[in-house]
């Protein structure tokens, strides 16, 4: 599940009740633990590394903090090309390193479970887009002013910035794989904010640039992308060359199978509020889910994060209802949660 490492875990509060959000994602012990709880507490078929988009920016000298009740924030932020050509060009295995050593000891951990648990560990990044996002706009944005100006007035240089995070993301998500990720997820959480002409424009390329880097690297590895209020993109998302496609809730799956075809897997898409209801109705809403990603392979997860007042014992039902039905709707398949 997305954001399955969270506070509605009592167990991950108390992680962090010792320590900042950010000191979390930079000590590997720590970072293993959260990781790992979903799989002892909950039962999902894969961890998820505990991390966060935002760390290659920081890599890059953008002065990420998280501030509270506030989320992120840049102080720092990038706004015109001039702001470009500050950014440093990070080493990835120096600035970075600590999450190369998180999924090493993931791994090391994950190997070390009782056979039933020993599942495999997704590595993640956000898209450039998203990533300048948060860059361009320094921080949360509700209209994305900064960033959405940029595009219009210069476009030229917003590419260069993307170009940047593009390549830096490359190296970044190639050295996950290195460590050990055995799958990788692309989150563009703000892609949705464009029409498919500039969704092809500006938010497509640098994810080719990523995607082909990493299929030179190792074409073995699954890539999942995710695209967040991206219903109105699918047919560009159709010829997308990843594995998985995930998408929110907004759009029932059956209609996304018939607008990308057989081809790709699925993931999603039930949404997370979903799990606020009775355990009886969460069953109901997961048999549905299946019966939609009939057709083609289905990767069961939430169409976006898990709430932090999600009881935890609704987020088990979930993946309890996936085991009981999965085979029998999902006909020649095992679903996975």
């Amino acid at each position: 599940m997305m954001r399955q490492a969270g506070r509605y875990l009592a167990e991950y509060r108390a992680v962090r009740d010792k320590v900042d959000f950010l000191t979390l994602c930079r000590t590997p012990e720590l970072a293993v633990e959260v990781t790992l709880q979903p799989v002892r507490l909950v039962g999902v078929d894969a961890a998820i590394l505990f991390a966060d988009i935002l760390l290659p920016l920081d890599a890059m000298g953008a002065g990420l903090r998280f501030a509270q009740g506030d989320g992120p924030v840049f102080d720092r932020p990038v706004r015109s090309a001039p702001d470009v050509d500050g950014l440093r060009e990070p080493e990835v295995e120096r600035d970075l390193g600590y999450v190369y050593d998180a999924i090493r000891l993931a791994r090391r951990e994950l190997a070390a479970l009782p056979p039933e648990q020993r599942v495999p560990l997704i590595g993640f990044g956000g898209t450039p887009w998203t990533l300048a996002a948060y860059l361009v706009e320094g921080g949360t944005s509700k209209s994305h002013g900064h960033l959405l100006s940029w595009s219009w007035q210069d476009p030229a240089g917003l590419a260069r910035l993307l170009a940047r995070l593009a390549g830096v993301s490359a190296r970044y998500l190639a050295g996950q794989i290195a460590a050990g990720a055995q799958a990788i997820q692309l989150f563009d959480t703000w892609g949705g904010l464009l029409d498919a002409r500039r969704f092809r424009e500006l938010a497509l390329p640098p994810v080719l640039r990523i995607v082909e880097a990493l299929r030179a690297i190792d074409p073995r590895v699954p890539i999942i992308y995710y695209v967040n209020n991206g219903g109105h993109l699918l047919a560009e998302l159709a010829t997308l060359p990843v594995e998985v496609l995930s998408v929110d809730w907004r759009v029932p799956l059956d209609r996304v199978r018939a607008a990308v075809g057989p081809a790709k897997v699925l993931q999603g898409n039930l949404d997370p509020t979903a799990l606020l209801a009775s355990p009886a109705r969460i069953e109901e809403l997961t048999v549905e889910l299946l019966e939609q990603g009939a057709g083609g392979g289905h990767v069961v997860n939430l169409g976006h994060g898990i709430l932090p007042n999600t009881p935890p014992e609704h987020a088990r039902a979930f993946i309890g209802a996936v085991r009981r039905h999965g085979a029998r709707v999902v006909t020649g398949q095992a679903a996975r949660v």
